[in-house]
């Protein structure tokens, strides 16, 4: 595997950047849903947190990805 200027491999580090994303993303879309709710959006507020589900989703499957590399290498 190649490795990049982090000294992690390349995969490891895509995974863990896209995880990271998908977490934080996650914790920032509750206080949109909150927002939404506040407006009287309740349309708004269940896509945000719709958004925020595909995140979650998205997060997991990278730390299964990750469990799976890792034990692999």
């Amino acid at each position: 595997m190649a490795t990049g200027e982090t000294g992690f491999d390349d995969v490891s580090f895509d995974l863990v950047s896209v995880q990271y994303h998908a977490l934080k993303a996650g914790h920032d879309y509750g206080q949109y849903v909150r927002d939404a709710e506040n407006a009287g959006h309740d349309d708004i507020a269940a896509f945000i947190r719709e958004v925020m589900d595909q995140d979650s989703e998205r997060a997991r499957k990278c730390h299964e990805f990750l469990q799976r590399t890792t034990t692999t290498s």
